[in-house]
């Protein structure tokens, strides 16, 4: 049975506060108001209000941690190397189209002893999709869970049955005949390849072990934060495309059960 830690209590009350905005606003897409904030990059009345809701939630329980959030940017904390990534409404332009995929994402970094080492990595977090009152989250240690079901990566050891996800360029966000030379060579090896358009959601899905794999470029921090430990603790494997393990500041990510993690790097990595 799941036992949640008053941390893990403390973001799900908050994502799941915003997530009842996101759901009514969602019910009324036509009197938002949006303007444009970059290239394919919307933020509408939705995006601030339930990133408000969020950090006032998480003030309220935690006021020493800081903040690293999509739409306010980065506010500093009381405590050294402690601070929420929040972003609250991941798959803005298919919340602002009608489509029911998007999701409110929350992780929170913390200082940890590795390998004898005092280190800053992801400690807990939390992807809530609020379209299917779904839960997925995750603390170091502890589990990835969605509700109160434990989540394991699935088990495909070959190419040919699985099913990857991923992001796809728009407008200049990365070099699109890259991603065109990537999915050409894995078109021919695996039974799919799925682009949603919501990575944190994606990343939940590979712990949920419904993507054997996922990957995607440019991404930021609090896109992936809640995602990588979900993945981690539900035995899978994430790194950057080139192997790396500086995920949240390259925005180059990809996350996978662990048995074809290799094969697919071995294919994404020959373009660059």
């Amino acid at each position: 049975m799941a036992v949640k830690s008053p941390l893990i209590n403390v973001i799900e009350r908050a994502a799941r506060k915003a997530g009842r905005n996101l759901n009514r606003d969602f019910g009324e897409i036509e009197q938002l108001q949006v303007r444009t904030k970059g290239p394919a990059d919307f933020v509408s009345n939705a995006d601030h209000k339930a990133e408000d809701i969020i950090r006032n939630e998480l003030y309220k329980a935690r006021p020493e941690f800081g903040f690293l959030m999509e739409e306010s940017g980065e506010i500093p904390g009381k405590e050294d190397g402690y601070r929420w990534i929040v972003d609250p409404l991941d798959g803005t332009t298919n919340f602002l189209h009608g489509i029911p995929h998007f999701c409110v994402s929350i992780g929170v970094e913390g200082r940890s002893v590795i390998g004898g080492k005092l280190s800053t990595e992801i400690l807990a977090g939390v992807v809530y999709d609020p379209v299917h009152d779904h839960t997925y989250w995750a603390e170091k240690g502890a589990g990835a869970w969605l509700n109160d079901r434990r989540l394991r990566v699935s088990g495909r050891r070959d190419l040919a049955s699985s099913v990857i996800g991923s992001g796809l360029p728009t407008l200049g966000r990365s070099d699109p005949d890259v991603f065109q030379n990537q999915v050409r060579d894995l078109m021919e090896k695996v039974a799919g390849i799925r682009r949603f358009g919501v990575a944190a959601l994606d990343m939940a899905w590979v712990a949920a072990g419904r993507f054997d794999a996922f990957w995607e470029v440019a991404l930021k921090p609090w896109d992936v934060a809640a995602g990588i430990l979900l993945v981690r603790e539900a035995g899978g494997f994430v790194s950057e495309i080139d192997g790396g393990n500086n995920m949240l500041n390259s925005g180059s990510i990809l996350a996978s059960n662990g048995q074809i993690h290799a094969d697919i790097r071995s294919i994404l990595a020959k373009y660059r």
